[in-house]
């Protein structure tokens, strides 16, 4: 469609330019709304939280603060960056692009509508975890780099923690692989096709909520922020950088959320699907496009993130490892060996 679409100003390219083009102008089409919505979710948190602690919340820059976010940035931007005498500069620079990118690349499988997605590839989910997995190296790299003991420290725990989680998210999907029977992430939401009760956060709700769980836990944020650990770390593994720099950490920590929250709207809530097919009000709301309920669900998962935060104080550092190595791996586990039984005795309607 959109190579249609572009046909008059790119039909003289050869098919390979024309791809090649095509592609980067979509890459820039998903990547650009979420790095504004990234922005502007910094600025959804402070004002929810105000609002949680009945507190205003930014109000000075723009309409209702409507422009705090762009103030952040300009001020990031212009911050000096210090650089460690004894920190090895390569590394230094690169672990932070390499979390921003583990988190952003992902975006690439994730379908926002039927048929709206970059690359529709059979083993979607398996692309997802393995990229997942790739933020861990950005952590202990930026740790070490550092050349500091609290810098390494924060990256040692913040890896240790980030592994536990991994595993037990890794478990949740096996879930979902057996209820769809697909690794594409556009069948995983076909799967669910029929009502909300057909979508899989029902028969699979302790792997949705360890899902959910361990996607906080593994973007660092409150109450498993035990990286950031300000009375006993100093500040963990980014302790040592500053400006934009440090910005690239912020970044992909918030754009890790909205994957997170996408990635269980796709697995657990159904993804572009209507919660209102299969009732009587499916006509009256038939006119709203897929990628808006999509939006919807991506936004309520985001909430819950801010409320979490809002919420819960810091866990200590052995209870969250016993969390995730004693409670959500068995519990995962274990649910695993239940969808089995609800396979072969084909529980409707989703297996």
């Amino acid at each position: 469609m959109i190579t249609e679409w572009l046909s008059p100003v790119i039909g003289w390219m050869s098919p390979a330019w024309q791809y090649l083009v095509v592609h980067v102008l979509l890459t820039l089409v998903i990547m650009m709304p979420i790095i504004v919505s990234v922005a502007y979710l910094t600025l959804a948190e402070r004002k929810v939280i105000g609002y949680m602690h009945v507190r205003i919340g930014p109000n000075r820059v723009g309409p209702r603060g409507l422009f705090q976010p762009f103030a952040d940035v300009f001020k990031l931007m212009f911050k000096e960056v210090i650089t460690p005498t004894v920190a090895n500069k390569f590394i230094f620079y690169l672990a932070p692009i390499l979390i921003l990118v583990a988190a952003l690349v992902a975006w690439a499988v994730i379908p926002f509508d039927d048929g709206w997605v970059l690359a529709d590839i059979n083993a979607g989910l398996l692309y997802v975890l393995a990229i997942g997995a790739a933020g861990v190296y950005g952590v202990i790299l930026a740790g070490w780099a550092s050349n500091s003991k609290y810098a390494l420290l924060g990256g040692m725990r913040s890896a240790a923690h980030k592994v536990a989680y991994e595993l037990a998210m890794g478990f949740a999907l096996v879930g979902v692989l057996m209820a769809s029977g697909s690794l594409n992430l556009s069948e995983i939401v076909r799967g669910q096709e029929g009502s909300i009760l057909h979508w899989y956060w029902l028969p699979l709700l302790p792997m949705f909520v360890v899902y959910f769980v361990s996607g906080v836990a593994e973007t660092n944020r409150a109450p498993f922020d035990i990286s950031e650990g300000e009375s006993e770390i100093v500040a963990g593994f980014h302790v040592e950088y500053s400006g934009m720099a440090f910005a690239l950490f912020m970044l992909a920590e918030y754009a890790s959320m909205i994957l997170i929250s996408a990635l269980a709207a796709v697995m657990f809530l159904g993804g572009w699907l209507s919660p209102f097919q299969g009732t009587f009000l499916e006509p009256v709301f038939a006119f709203v496009p897929g990628i808006v309920w999509f939006l919807v669900k991506i936004s309520f998962l985001l909430f819950v993130f801010i409320w979490f935060r809002a919420t819960f104080p810091r866990f200590r550092y052995d209870q969250i490892m016993r969390l995730g190595w004693k409670v959500f791996i068995p519990v995962t586990i274990l649910w695993i060996a239940v969808e089995g039984v609800f396979h072969y005795f084909q529980v409707g309607p989703w297996f």
